[in-house]
């Protein structure tokens, strides 16, 4: 049997956790096996070396106007993706895929896909961080919230550790369970997970609590970010008292439920301004602030500078670290 054909895409800024995850498994079944189940090459934008997010420098292996006979290509990226999402690399995805190539994405890669047209029908998933962005963006797609989504010649991966996850489950699917499970073993991996599992830690470990009325009263403020509820709503919805619900706020967090609430919100805002191109009026009324002059005013005391220099503007903080609305 031939080798499968992978070509990996690196945008710069990727992150090499994510292309780790891709990648590594497909080694270590060739190493299992004794024999060359799988080979790779890895592409750059116009052939050139690329930085990884940590600075590591990515040489090219294979020219993007020669891919050879790929089976499958995924394109890998993370920070500032929406820079570097040009319409060369665009028509570039959709001739692969006039040529039956199966394309798949990690981390913040689905954004390619989406913009070149190729999600259109298809189920996808993307980083959690990125998760409204492309829903605001691309309202009409069947946008998941799962590790990875495979659906036909589609694949789309969360990213970080998600892509050993939908790797061994190509792995089971072409060459059985018995190796998936083996190469599972070679990444201290004890559990090969399904598509279903949660992207992110539960609500109670990310933020450290366990109170029950204020762990409701959170995921309520996260399922209201546009049509925004009042201190007395949330109390409500919770079965408190609005004295007893900012006490649990003051206890937990040293803010106000409204001040939570709101920097939820911001924290939002910055994240669709960073991954979309919505105007700032779009992005204010889409994380529930009335007027565009009343979210610059919140924003810039947040952040320390203004809406509009938060495009492209690179964080100081890992695109997975969990922030805490209330610091």
């Amino acid at each position: 049997m031939a080798p499968v054909e992978f070509g990996f895409l690196l945008i710069p800024q990727f992150s090499m956790l994510s292309f780790s995850g891709v990648l590594e498994p497909l080694r270590m079944a060739n190493r299992l096996v004794e024999t060359p189940l799988y080979r790779w090459q890895m592409f750059t934008p116009e052939n050139l070396p690329v930085p990884a997010s940590n600075g590591l420098l990515f040489e090219p292996t294979g020219r993007m106007e020669a891919p050879g006979t790929l089976d499958t290509l995924i394109v890998v990226a993370g920070i500032d993706a929406n820079t570097y999402c040009t319409p060369d690399i665009l028509g570039w995805l959709r001739r692969l895929a006039s040529h039956n190539v199966n394309l798949g994405a990690t981390s913040v890669g689905p954004l390619f896909l989406a913009r070149a047209g190729l999600l259109d029908k298809h189920r996808c998933t993307i980083h959690w961080e990125n998760v409204a962005g492309l829903r605001e963006e691309f309202p009409l797609l069947n946008i998941t919230d799962e590790l990875y989504e495979i659906d036909g010649q589609r694949l789309t991966c969360s990213g970080g550790t998600a892509g050993l996850d939908m790797m061994m489950h190509l792995i089971g699917q072409r060459h059985g369970y018995r190796l998936a499970t083996a190469v599972a073993e070679q990444c201290i991996h004890p559990e090969i997970r399904k598509s279903r599992a949660s992207q992110r830690l539960s609500l109670r470990n990310r933020l450290n609590v366990t109170n029950p009325h204020l762990l409701a009263a959170i995921e309520c403020m996260e399922r209201h970010m546009e049509d925004t509820l009042s201190s007395a709503q949330l109390a409500l919805q919770v079965g408190l008292s609005v004295r007893q619900l900012n006490r649990l706020f003051q206890s937990n967090f040293s803010v106000t439920p409204s001040g939570f609430y709101r920097n939820l919100r911001l924290e939002r805002a910055r994240n669709l301004l960073e991954q979309t191109g919505m105007p700032v009026a779009e992005v204010s009324l889409a994380c529930g602030f009335a007027t565009t002059s009343h979210f610059i005013r919140c924003f810039r005391e947040r952040f320390s500078h203004t809406p509009t220099a938060a495009r492209g503007h690179q964080r100081g903080r890992y695109a997975d670290a969990p922030h805490m609305p209330g610091a």
